[in-house]
């Protein structure tokens, strides 16, 4: 789809209290505060900050993270082609390679995006060589890296390591290599969170050193998750660092201490619309469809259900939150010992999702507020952003 501009709402001046429930909410202040937080953190490393955009899918929310257009990473070739659009031409899709995709990959290419590609395996390497050669174009690869048995990937010892270099090296193809610490999204400790981004680190920089010690040129050494972005104290050998989650945080990552609650930047608004006192349930209008079916902190030391709920001004209401979901129903309770509160039907509150990912991906847009803490007065909508890809 095309990418569309900025969209201003023709009621600038509205607060939260205005547009029909559910809707997404972005506190920009926050995301600002964010963005400038790991910026500064990738310029003292010396690495490059390659942004995750499947967070957000969004040109505006990208914008705030560099001046655009900034190399970014994406999660499909629909967000690929959507931010090709809005002018990003520096683009790494961090999904294994099929061979179907490999059409839109070669259009791009030829549009004068610099698009790179993953995978890990011959078979994979084998039919991208051979694409590129029958279209006479290189296809520039990154080989995954397994450094933490999260998901693919290759260990830097792997015998195919090398093979797999040289197939796509002699196609002109070999770029370099990316790895994706996934398991330290259960760090809990500052210690565990610093180990998890050496070793990322570490795995990588090996993999990159066994391809140039058979001879084969590495470009990239690609690490990054939001959590280990926020715990490596070495990047040494390392030319760029990927996160995403980072613009928005999120209640998992509240949860293992790489921000605080206040720090959250999206949030859902949603209505009461019923109570059943015998429970103890307040029911609202926003269900799984607003926020998600991810419950991120299950596994945590503190569940937080399906989300923590605030007022219309961002305030938490002690220990309120929402703990079960259907479709378009959610279900508010008291944590134990807490006071259940008296919120009438048609009052508006803010919850504070799992996985803000997951739950922006429910989302046409997002309606913005400036949350600077300057003012008494109430978040006011200043824009509305819409979202530049689907699914």
């Amino acid at each position: 789809m095309n990418s569309p501009a900025r969209v201003t709402s023709p009621h600038a001046t509205r607060s939260l209290a205005d547009p029909d429930t559910p809707f997404a909410v972005v506190d920009v202040h926050k995301a600002r505060r964010n963005i400038e937080r790991l910026a500064a953190r990738a310029d003292r490393l010396g690495v490059a900050l390659r942004p995750h955009v499947k967070t957000a899918k969004s040109l505006d929310v990208a914008g705030l993270a560099h001046d655009a257009p900034c190399p970014v990473t994406v999660s499909t070739l629909a967000e690929a082609e959507a931010f090709a659009d809005g002018g990003y031409l520096d683009i790494t899709y961090a999904v294994g390679i099929d061979p179907h995709k490999l059409t839109r990959v070669l259009a791009l290419l030829r549009r004068g995006v610099t698009l790179r590609i993953l995978l890990d395996s011959i078979e994979q390497a084998a039919f991208v060589a051979e694409a590129s050669r029958r279209a006479g174009l290189p296809v520039p690869t990154q080989i995954e890296i397994d450094c933490d048995g999260h998901r693919g990937g290759l260990k830097p010892d792997a015998p195919a390591l090398p093979e797999i270099g040289r197939i796509l090296h002699d196609a002109g193809c070999l770029d370099g290599v990316l790895t994706h610490a996934g398991e330290s999204y259960f760090a809990y400790t500052a210690e565990e969170r610093r180990l998890a981004a050496k070793n990322e680190r570490d795995t990588a920089v090996a993999a990159a050193e066994r391809l140039r010690a058979a001879g084969l040129p590495v470009t990239t050494v690609s690490v990054g998750s939001t959590p280990t972005a926020h715990a490596a104290e070495d990047l040494d050998g390392v030319t760029e660092l990927r996160a995403g989650n980072y613009v928005f945080f999120d209640l998992v990552m509240a949860g293992i201490g790489i921000c605080q609650i206040e720090d959250l930047a999206l949030s859902v608004v949603v209505t009461v619309i019923g109570h059943r006192r015998e429970h103890g349930w307040i029911v609202t209008d926003g269900g799984w469809m607003a926020m998600s079916r991810d419950r991120g902190t299950a596994v945590q030391p503190q569940d937080q259900g399906y989300g923590l709920v605030t007022d219309l001004d961002g305030n938490l209401i002690p220990g309120l939150l929402m703990t079960a979901a259907s479709q378009e129903h959610g279900t508010l309770t008291a944590r134990d010992g807490a006071h259940l509160p008296d919120l009438p039907i048609g009052t508006r509150l803010r919850i504070l999702p799992n996985h803000a990912c997951a739950t922006a991906a429910q989302h046409r847009g997002y309606h913005v507020v400036d949350g600077t803490p300057t003012t008494n007065t109430a978040p006011a909508i200043q824009t509305f952003w819409e979202r530049v890809t689907g699914w």
